[in-house]
């Protein structure tokens, strides 16, 4: 009988999707079609033998910096940001149970009516159950940013890492779509992320992975089978550890 996870090198993740991610070619909002095969890549990696737990953003639908800058309050601005990515999470849930993956909405702003409220004790029993864990609404307070929301909960969590899935497959020292000079990192120290001031993910949530020694690995999620490649140490990836 073969053991739970065999052959992976993760046998917890967090994967960080931004709300860009769900909206394909799309100028705004959510494409199912996109979100349907972002639940089939999860879906995989749970028949693996992983367990994995998401935190989505919701820039596709608003931007609490975006917000800020045109004049609003940023408190006001971030919670809004907050809201739209528990739409992205209700959406990411509704395609995991289409494709036969238990999946649960846990958000950091009670809304009971229409999901969990997250309580650490209680994500944890989920994961453990083998559902997928998608936790929403940020870390629930303004002016921390969802990177920094899936670094807690990941280390909440108990994950051997987080995986961030992007457009492009690593860290470049510029944008790769702008600059065919675009150097490409394979591995990176955390302080060479923040001396660099390379836009991996915000200061606060790179910080807080080097302080408890969480490995991010940074992935295109645009390749099909992509995530368990990552979960098998396999694939095109910069690692920052």
């Amino acid at each position: 009988m073969t053991a739970k996870g065999a052959g992976l090198k993760y046998k917890r993740l967090l994967l960080k999707l931004s709300g860009e991610a769900l909206m394909g070619k799309n100028g705004y909002g959510i494409d199912v079609t996109v979100v349907d095969r972002l639940a089939g890549e999860i879906a995989e990696g749970i028949a693996a033998g992983c367990e994995i737990a998401v935190v989505v953003g919701g820039g596709n639908i608003f931007r609490g910096l975006a917000g800020a800058a045109k004049g609003m309050d940023r408190a006001t601005a971030d919670y809004m940001g907050m809201l739209a990515t528990v739409m992205n999470a209700l959406a990411l849930q509704n395609a995991l149970e289409r494709a036969k993956t238990p999946a649960r909405v846990l958000s950091a702003i009670p809304m009971p009516t229409v999901c969990e409220s997250y309580v650490r004790p209680k994500a944890l029993t989920h994961i453990e159950r083998g559902n997928v864990v998608i936790f929403a609404a940020g870390t629930g307070n303004p002016f921390f940013t969802t990177d920094t929301a899936a670094t807690l909960r990941a280390i909440e969590m108990d994950c051997q890492a987080v995986a961030k899935g992007t457009q492009v497959d690593g860290v470049y020292d510029s944008d790769p779509h702008k600059n065919p000079d675009a150097k490409r990192f394979d591995q990176l120290s955390y302080s060479e992320v923040l001396s660099r001031n390379l836009k991996v993910m915000d200061g606060a949530a790179i910080a807080l992975a080097r302080d408890n020694r969480l490995p991010v690995i940074v992935f295109s999620i645009e390749e099909a089978g992509s995530l368990l490649k990552v979960l098998q140490g396999e694939g095109r990836a910069t690692i920052i550890d």
